[in-house]
C-alpha cells in the first residue's frame, strides 16, 4: 500500500478476481427471476390436463414439485456454502466426480444453455411487438432483430457491471411479482363471491383420478415450471457471506415462488373452469379479459417483462459457467479473464452471448434442444451425487449449511427416474442424437483436455484479443483498479 501525501485515496494492489457484489436481496431477485418466466402466465395447462382436470391432483402436483425443487436448492446450498465458486453444477461435479463429467456437462451446457436464451429472446420479441400488430403476425425479420437487440444489450450490461446486472434483476423481479400479485389477491377477492368456484376447491377430488404415468407426467410439467432453482450457485463467488446468505436465500425465494404459484392457480380456477384453461392460448390473458377488461394490456405487458428479467438471470449465470470451465481448462484461456476496469468475465459473456446469437438467426436449431430437457435432471443428479461423494471422500470439509443426508439421495433417484420416463414413455430417434452429441465430447476432451494437445498460434490470438478487450487473468498477482 502506498499513501497520497495530499491526503486523497491509497491505491493498493487488489487482486484480480470477482467481487463479492451480490447480497442476499440480490440473490433471492436472480432466483425468482430465474424461476418465474412466462410459463406461469402463459400457460399452467400442463399440470392440469395431465391430471385430467382434477382440481386437486393439479394443486397437489404443484406443491409436491415445489417441494422437490426446495429439497435440491437446499442440496445445491451445502455445495455452494461449502465450495463457493463460480460454475454451479459444473464446479460441483468437477470436485465430486472427476474432470470428464464436468466436461460432458459444460460440452452439452454450451449447446443448451445459449440455445434457451434465443428462444427466451425471440418470445420476448413475440410478445414486445405484437401489440402494434394487433391480430397480423409481426414480421419475423423484425422479431430476430429485436431478439439480437436484446441479448446484445443485456449481455453488454452485464459484462461491464455486476451492481447494474443485479440491479436491473431487482427491479424486473419486483415487476414480475406485481403482475403475480395482481392475479393472486384477484382471486382470492373473487373467489368468496362465486359458489360455483367454491364447489370446485370443495370437491377438488371428486373428478376422475389420473393413473400412474399421468400423474408423473403432470409432475414433469410442474418440475418444468419451477425451473431455475438452481441458479444462485452459479454466482457463489460474487455473494456476500455466503455461508449465510446461500442458504438463507433460497429457504426465502423457493418457498416464496411455491406460495406465489398456488395462489395463482387458484385465482385461475376461480374465474376459469378447468375446461376454459386447458383451452386457452395464454391464460392469465384470458383471466385478464375477465377480472380486469379496461385494463387486459397488462397482462401481455408483464409476460414480455417476466420474459426480459428472466434472460437476464440466464446470461448472468452463463456467463459464470463459461468463466469457470475456462479456468479449469476446458474452454479457452481468454474466457476466465476479466476486465481489468470493472472485474467483470467480459470475454464469458460476449463467447455466450455470440452463441445465442447463432441460434436465433436459424430459429429452428431451437428446436433440437427441447430433447435435451433430460440432460437438465441427469446434471441436476451428478451434482447430488457429488454431494454425497463429497460427504463421504472428504468429510472433514468445512460446510456452514448441511443438508438432512437422505435428501440427496431423494433427488438423485428422482434425477434419473426424470432422465429415464420421457425417454421409455416416447421414444424418438432424437434422443439417441441428443446422446450421440453427449458423448462427442469424447473426442474433443482426449485430445485437448486429457493429453493436453496445444497450438502455438492461439497464444498469439489470445494476447491480441487480451489487449483489445482490456482483459488479464484471474491472477492473485495481478494489480487492478477494481473496487
Amino acid at each position: 500500500k502506498s499513501d497520497n501525501p495530499k491526503g486523497g485515496k491509497r491505491k493498493e494492489k487488489a487482486k484480480m478476481q470477482l467481487k463479492r457484489n451480490i447480497g442476499y436481496f440480490d440473490g433471492v431477485s436472480f432466483i425468482i427471476g430465474s424461476i418465474v418466466g412466462a410459463g406461469i402466465f402463459v400457460s399452467p395447462t400442463g399440470v392440469l390436463k395431465h391430471s385430467l382436470l382434477n382440481v386437486g391432483v393439479a394443486l397437489t402436483i404443484w406443491t409436491a414439485s415445489g417441494l422437490v425443487s426446495l429439497m435440491g436448492s437446499l442440496c445445491y446450498a451445502e455445495l455452494g456454502t461449502a465450495l463457493p465458486f463460480s460454475g454451479g453444477e459444473y464446479s460441483h461435479i468437477k470436485r465430486g466426480l472427476g474432470s470428464l463429467p464436468a466436461f460432458v456437462f459444460i460440452w452439452t451446457s454450451t449447446f443448451t444453455k445459449p440455445a434457451s436464451n434465443a428462444a427466451r429472446a425471440l418470445l420476448f420479441a413475440e410478445y414486445a411487438t405484437q401489440p402494434f400488430y394487433g391480430i397480423c403476425p409481426a414480421p419475423e425479420v423484425l422479431k430476430k432483430c429485436l431478439a439480437l437487440a436484446v441479448l446484445w444489450s443485456l449481455g453488454i450490461l452485464n459484462g461491464r457491471s455486476v451492481k447494474m446486472a443485479a440491479w436491473v434483476q431487482t427491479i424486473f423481479t419486483l415487476l414480475k411479482m406485481m403482475a403475480l400479485s395482481v392475479i393472486a389477491i384477484g382471486g382470492i377477492v373473487l373467489i368468496g363471491g362465486r359458489k360455483e368456484s367454491l364447489a370446485r376447491f370443495e370437491d377438488a377430488f371428486s373428478s376422475e383420478i389420473p393413473n400412474a404415468s399421468q400423474v408423473a407426467e403432470a409432475f414433469f410439467q410442474g418440475l418444468y415450471a419451477y425451473g431455475g432453482w438452481w441458479s444462485l450457485n452459479y454466482m457463489a463467488e460474487e455473494m456476500k457471506n455466503p455461508s449465510r446468505n446461500i442458504p438463507l436465500t433460497v429457504m426465502t425465494a423457493v418457498p416464496a415462488v411455491i406460495v406465489f404459484y398456488l395462489l395463482v392457480n387458484i385465482s385461475y380456477l376461480t374465474v376459469l373452469t378447468p375446461k376454459e384453461i386447458v383451452s386457452s392460448v395464454a391464460v392469465a390473458v384470458t383471466w385478464a379479459d375477465r377480472v380486469i377488461p379496461s385494463v387486459a394490456w397488462i397482462i401481455p405487458l408483464s409476460v414480455a417483462v417476466s420474459i426480459f428479467g428472466a434472460l437476464n438471470s440466464s446470461m448472468f449465470t452463463l456467463g459464470r459457467l463459461s468463466y469457470a470451465g475456462s479456468q479449469s481448462g476446458h474452454l479457452p484461456v481468454l474466457i476466465s479473464m476479466l476486465n481489468v476496469h470493472s472485474c467483470t468475465p467480459a470475454p464469458a459473456m460476449i463467447f455466450s452471448t455470440t452463441i445465442a446469437s447463432i441460434f436465433i438467426i436459424p430459429s429452428d436449431l431451437i428446436t433440437l434442444t427441447n430433447y435435451f430437457g433430460f440432460s437438465a435432471w441427469l446434471m441436476i443428479g451428478l451434482t447430488c451425487a457429488s454431494l454425497i461423494v463429497l460427504r463421504y471422500r472428504e468429510p472433514h470439509l468445512h460446510r456452514p449449511y448441511k443438508v438432512f443426508l437422505p435428501v440427496p439421495f431423494v433427488m438423485v433417484a428422482m434425477s434419473f427416474f426424470l432422465v429415464l420416463a420421457p425417454i421409455v414413455w416416447s421414444p424418438n430417434l432424437q434422443y439417441v442424437y441428443a446422446f450421440l452429441f453427449m458423448l462427442g465430447s469424447l473426442v474433443v476432451y482426449m485430445p485437448f483436455i486429457h493429453f493436453k494437445l496445444h497450438f502455438a498460434f492461439l497464444d498469439k490470438i489470445t494476447c491480441h484479443l487480451q489487449l483489445l478487450l482490456e482483459v488479464s487473468p484471474a491472477d492473485e498477482s495481478a494489480e487492478s483498479k477494481c473496487e
